[in-house]
């Protein structure tokens, strides 16, 4: 059994007498003191953030202080140790100083003595905790910083909210468009949880066929139903002790949903076929592209599972939304596509940017992604016309000269001002800073066409 991180000091003695008295005094001095008679085992039962020190004789039967040292400080060398000596185990006190003892104490010592080595002791190591958070934070971040990129309020935000949430026990509804990067979010929270050492396990909800679902997801025991052989182990009971991302969600029978409610709420699984209550620690981390609430309304999805995953949603923003991140996840992809395949890096020109900044992105960073791909392969991309963008364009990493360049600009200002609304050419000349005469030309010259017929002259 571990050690609770309330005990705040670990006590060694083989002597019953002496560990009740030093107990005693450390006691009345308001620390919560575990008292041990021996030595071994106790390695195992103190986790590497244990918040306490240990105070050990040296001598003792069995495992003696010096070796107690050895194998606390192979766990975690910042653990402080404060051994008890005898007059003849000075010498061995002074080489255990070496080897990392955090103090030694000479019998007969004081009580104030051993209560002053304590208290510097601890003090030390809530130190070293808070650098180590510290430090794990500052990861945490940088690590979100590159699996999400992104410098706008909304990507942001969210990071933020991934970060607060990583830490708690909480399942998660994940609400994002088809591309948005909804299974990056959850392996990020899997990531920066305490389940990072378990299992993640991906699974997506509209891809399994009907009659598999349930034993995919829950496992069967053999002759469940025709066909059924052997034990299954669903994916629920495979991700125990870890996370399991559920994408698609919307996706799902009734019938599962009532499962799926039941697990989340007891924590334990059945496999078809099967009587055994199977037990779960397991985080439920769900997605969906649907508005789940709309859905419940229209008795596609289960009222009460949409109340009960909706505690903590997260929602990805549409790329469309945020602004020159495009430019900068266009550029981030490109770069490892390039690295990837060993060729030259390209820089995006000014009209290429303009292009990618009047992109609606419908596929998200899915599509953008590919698009990149293909940017740094060298390959004409034409990106599809939207409502946003409705003359697209087409995007090379190979642009021609700079008048070519400037050219391809300035349709892509022109293009980006006719999507918006003029109620005539003098409104559309005055955005745009040029002469009715000169705009003309413009439009004929790049094939453009104003729609409203108005001149206003």
């Amino acid at each position: 059994m571990s050690i609770d991180n309330q005990i705040q000091v670990v006590l060694i003695d083989d002597d019953p007498h002496l560990r009740q008295a030093l107990c005693q005094t450390l006691d009345l001095a308001g620390l919560k003191v575990l008292t041990l008679g021996e030595a071994s085992g106790l390695t195992a039962r103190l986790s590497r953030d244990w918040p306490g020190v240990v105070v050990s004789d040296i001598r003792m039967p069995g495992m003696d202080g010096l070796e107690l040292l050895a194998e606390l400080h192979g766990q975690d060398p910042d653990l402080p140790v404060l051994l008890i000596t005898g007059h003849g185990d000075v010498p061995l006190a002074v080489q255990a100083m070496r080897a990392g003892a955090y103090d030694f104490l000479e019998k007969p010592f004081a009580s104030d003595a051993l209560l002053d080595s304590v208290r510097r002791a601890l003090a030390l190591r809530r130190l070293v905790l808070d650098n180590r958070s510290l430090r794990l934070a500052l990861s945490d971040r940088q690590q979100l910083s590159t699996r999400l990129v992104g410098h706008s309020p909304q990507m942001l935000r969210l990071r933020e909210q991934i970060g607060a949430l990583a830490a708690t026990r909480a399942d998660v509804l994940i609400l994002g468009e088809t591309g948005a990067g909804k299974e990056v979010v959850a392996r990020a929270l899997h990531d920066l949880s305490s389940r990072r050492s378990g299992p993640f396990v991906a699974i997506n909800a509209g891809a399994l066929a009907e009659s598999v679902v349930e034993s995919e997801l829950f496992g069967h025991e053999p002759g469940a139903f025709t066909g059924a052989q052997k034990r299954r182990i669903g994916k629920f009971e495979f991700a125990n002790g870890g996370t399991l991302f559920l994408d698609e969600i919307e996706s799902m029978s009734l019938d599962v949903q009532v499962k799926l409610l039941r697990l989340l709420q007891e924590r334990v699984v059945e496999r078809l076929g099967g009587n055994q209550l199977i037990p779960l620690d397991i985080r439920i981390i769900a997605a969906t592209k649907e508005d789940l609430r709309q859905a419940a309304d229209q008795g596609r999805f289960r009222a009460d599972l949409y109340y009960r995953l909706n505690v903590a949603p997260l929602r990805i923003p549409p790329l469309r939304e945020r602004g020159e991140d495009a430019l900068m996840l266009f550029q981030h992809f490109a770069d490892e596509a390039s690295s990837r395949h060993g060729l030259p890096l390209h820089e995006l020109q000014p009209g290429q940017r303009a292009l990618l900044l009047r992109h609606s992105w419908p596929g998200n960073v899915r599509e953008l992604q590919n698009a990149a791909e293909r940017f740094a392969l060298g390959l004409e991309l034409a990106l599809d016309a939207t409502p946003d963008n409705p003359l697209a364009g087409v995007l090379t990493s190979t642009p021609g000269g700079l008048s070519e360049q400037v050219e391809q600009f300035e349709k892509s200002l022109i293009a980006a001002e006719l999507t918006r609304p003029h109620s005539s050419m003098r409104s559309l000349a005055e955005a745009l800073g040029v002469p009715r005469k000169t705009l003309h030309d413009k439009l004929r010259k790049h094939g453009l066409n104003f729609a409203n017929q108005s001149d206003d002259e």
